[in-house]
């Protein structure tokens, strides 16, 4: 049995499904997956052998890639959500972690890039947690 994973964008335009294992999930800390995400780092799981199939919305996926680099970032073009891509003329799906509608069940390979790491991301583990926004009970 193939393993599906589905996903979405946020205001649900673009909706995909991934039939096939995640070989990797990396967490990327360089500074243009920190810019991609405005945040510490990009969460992306890759397979070279899984196949990505758009259940809604393609017409409006934009691909945007750095000139002169490798480095790409596809995403709705309604609300901005990153969505998967496939890079590499083919041989690597590249799917953000956090348009996953499905579990994610694989844990992070490895924390990469961390030479380029933001000086705030350190001893994150911390800083308090909250189970809702503050001031909530």
């Amino acid at each position: 049995m193939t393993q599906a994973t589905t996903g979405s964008c946020l205001c649900g335009v673009v909706e995909f499904r991934v039939s096939g294992a995640f070989e990797s999930f990396f967490l990327c800390h360089c500074g243009r997956c920190r810019k991609d995400t405005g945040s510490a780092h990009a969460a992306n799981l890759f397979s070279t052998t899984a196949t990505l199939d758009w259940l809604s919305g393609a017409d409006s996926v934009k691909t945007y890639r750095v000139e002169g680099t490798r480095h790409e970032k596809s995403f709705c073009m309604h609300c901005g959500s990153a969505v998967p891509r496939v890079q590499l003329d083919g041989a690597l799906l590249a799917v953000p972690a956090g348009s996953l509608d499905s579990e994610v069940t694989l844990r992070p390979t490895a924390h990469i890039c961390t030479a380029s790491r933001a000086n705030w991301d350190e001893d994150l583990e911390k800083v308090p947690r909250l189970a809702g926004l503050p001031g909530q009970s």
